[in-house]
């Protein structure tokens, strides 16, 4: 037995050695250097580490056949990792690199772990793919299509990644990618071969062209170390699968009531800009908000945070960016915000200050109207709790899709100074009053006694007086209303979705 043992410790050490001292030359991480970078110290279990390629004459060419994988603890908890092996045929997908990703796959959903994927690859491997039976057994699993949110999927887009790597990506929870990489459907070479183009990596499916463009990643990473980290952090606020919930976080660091003036944060000029961020890091436990594709959609924030221990997710305006306004980007990514948390059982958070949504012909030419209802029915079919503050303005239909009255939020409530109406007062006195306004003897001062009476109208008061809207609270007041909101949907146990908008599909 001792011959044997050796003899397959030789084996095991041969194919490790092979693969990193490949990429230890061109200067990077190898596969196992950043699953141990990722994972908790001692964790990783290599599966399929014997493994290689099926073609005759590339059996020693091949270790692992470009994939390392297994399983790891992330932040104690038992987790499945699969990591791209650029150094074996630049990190291609053989057959038998396909057999064991979609073992991977299978078996996180099978024992309902988390999957961590780190991506570096080239796609489909020519000549494995080539011809009617090399093609024919190699398309999409069932695993990557069907996966339902059962447990959560997370990515990271480390180099050049396109076919297989993409596919992941676009199907997570959560994608990080750094900056020098790409993620495509193919790579600068077959682009050019088959369309012309000459464009690099980055040019192709960059952070840059994903933040601007795509929206089909969630947070741009400036290192590996930084990419393992996000998708650390991200991992703490969710479940390890859809039958538990996120827990609960065992020291909060709470900000206590009063300690920070919001006159200081938000103005009482309506007209003036802010940053909802610095208003959502004081109603939130201290340093616990994680913003969530923030270069996307900027009109709109969407981040996890910890309500005095609990994972919240939050929607909310942001001011600094076309005042607030909802355009179509900001529309799909409310969607796909919504469906990950009512998937993993978290509360949602909406803070309005918008003007209303975005009016233009190119909104228009980006199918607005079917994207507006999108949120809307993401919105319907979510069953967590929903809560809703409007902080200063929130206008037309946009009040409606920021979960205000009738939207199934549990509570909807404004500060004393918020402005709710179809439209602004300085538009609407302007469509409604117009000849009268001209006809007058005082023009300027009719329009401003127009406008001191829609101002009153747009008061939270009225609202409140015919129990359209649940209260009207005093800023400094917030995050105390919410925490109590909270420990009472908790009183009967753990919050628990439905899960209605599991099968939605994961990117818009």
């Amino acid at each position: 037995m001792d011959g044997y043992v050796k003899q397959l410790q030789e084996k095991k050490d041969e194919a490790i050695q092979k693969s990193e001292h490949k990429k230890r030359k061109k200067g990077s991480l190898s596969a196992r250097e950043r699953i141990n970078l990722l994972a908790d110290e001692g964790s990783f279990l290599e599966l399929g580490g014997l493994a290689h390629s099926s073609v005759p004459g590339m059996e020693t060419k091949t270790p692992a056949d470009g994939l390392v994988g297994g399983l790891i603890k992330v932040e104690g908890r038992e987790a499945v990792v699969q990591a791209m092996d650029v150094s074996v045929l630049s990190g291609t997908e053989g057959e038998v690199h396909l057999r064991k990703s979609e073992y991977f796959q299978s078996y996180a959903k099978k024992r309902k772990l988390p999957i961590f994927n780190l991506c570096e690859g080239g796609g489909l491997r020519m000549p494995d793919g080539m011809g009617s039976d090399g093609i024919s057994d190699k398309l999409f699993p069932s695993t990557l299509l069907d996966h339902s949110r059962e447990t959560p999927i997370l990515t990271a887009i480390l180099g050049e990644s396109y076919g297989g790597p993409t596919w992941m990506a676009v199907t997570s929870d959560f994608v990080t990618q750094v900056k020098g990489s790409g993620m495509a459907v193919a790579g600068p070479r077959m682009l050019e071969m088959a369309s012309g183009e000459n464009l690099t990596a980055e040019e192709l499916g960059g952070p840059e062209i994903h933040a601007k463009y795509t929206g089909q990643i969630d947070h741009i990473a400036n290192s590996e170390h930084e990419a393992m980290d996000a998708l650390r952090r991200f991992f703490r606020y969710l479940p390890s699968h859809s039958g538990e919930t996120p827990s609960l976080s065992e020291e909060p660091r709470n900000v206590k009531d009063g300690d920070v003036e919001f006159g200081t944060i938000v103005p009482e000029n309506n007209r003036r800009a802010y940053d909802m961020e610095k208003v959502i890091r004081v109603l939130v436990d201290q340093d616990s908000y994680m913003d969530f594709r923030s270069f996307y959609g900027k009109a709109l924030v969407t981040g996890l945070a910890r309500l005095n221990g609990r994972t919240v997710g939050i929607i909310a305006n942001q001011p600094i960016y076309m005042a607030g306004s909802p355009g179509p980007e900001e529309c799909d990514k409310a969607v796909d915000f919504i469906c990950l948390c009512d998937s993993y059982h978290i509360p949602l958070l909406f803070l309005h200050d918008t003007p209303g949504f975005r009016v233009s012909s190119n909104a228009e030419k980006q199918k607005m109207p079917s994207k507006i209802m999108n949120w809307n029915t993401a919105l319907a079919k979510s069953t967590v709790p929903k809560y809703s503050v409007v902080i200063r303005k929130s206008i037309g239909a946009a009040y409606g899709n920021m979960c205000g009255p009738g939207m199934g939020a549990d509570v909807v409530a404004a500060w004393p100074s918020a402005e709710i109406n179809f439209t602004g007062p300085e538009v609407g006195v302007n469509v409604v009053y117009g000849r009268q306004i001209q006809q007058s003897d005082n023009p300027k001062a009719e329009r401003e006694s127009l406008l001191e009476q829609w101002a009153f109208d747009s008061s939270p008061y009225k609202a409140a007086g015919k129990f359209l809207i649940e209260d009207v609270i005093e800023p400094s007041q917030t995050r105390a209303f919410l925490m109590r909101l909270l420990e009472s949907a908790t009183s009967a146990g753990p919050i628990k979705s439905e899960r209605r908008l599991a099968e939605w599909p994961m990117s818009q």
